[in-house]
């Protein structure tokens, strides 16, 4: 039986294979008769120059020269903070975490309340806050001004004058 059906399976094949299909033939000779393919041209190639590398009069990079700041003589104009004093409560937050809540008048000397954290602190012209050793200039009704010692980009120590606004209670208008 499977020698039968081997048989007849090698005959319907057979049949099928049989003929020329002329008319396959013309349509994929009618269909691929305007198909050209398009291919660009390869780009000009530039021939390699090589480049001469003088590292004889460069610094080394890894250097630890070149990443600090040069010191100048003379420089900075003499303005520095003054490391050896006792650091107040409010140094240890930065500037932008303080809150001017509140101002009073006690004995003709103007106070500022800050808070940070919960906690509020009394403040007057003279007392030290925020991270860059800012100094307490004026307390006035809506602001208080602080005088701040940062360090530029050549590593000498500036001036820069910063101001806490009075935070209006949440809620009011």
């Amino acid at each position: 039986m499977k020698k039968l059906l081997t048989a007849l399976a090698s005959l319907a094949l057979l049949a099928c294979s049989g003929g020329d299909h002329e008319d396959l033939h013309q349509w994929m000779n009618e269909a691929s008769k305007d198909i050209r393919g398009k291919i660009p041209p390869l780009p000009q190639v530039k021939p390699y120059e090589p480049v001469l590398y003088d590292t004889a009069n460069s610094m080394d990079p890894f250097k630890p020269a070149k990443i600090e700041a040069e010191h100048k003589e003379g420089s900075g104009g003499g303005l520095q903070p003054d490391l050896n004093r006792p650091k107040e409560p409010l140094e240890s937050y930065p500037l932008e975490s303080l809150k001017f809540v509140g101002v009073f008048i006690k004995n003709k000397n103007g106070y500022a309340i800050i808070q940070t954290d919960g906690s509020l602190f009394q403040v007057k012209v003279g007392n030290h806050m925020g991270q860059n050793f800012g100094l307490v200039t004026k307390i006035s009704e809506t602001e208080v001004s602080l005088k701040e010692l940062v360090q530029d980009a050549a590593g000498d120590w500036v001036e820069r004058v910063s101001t806490l606004l009075l935070q209006e209670k949440e809620g009011a208008k």
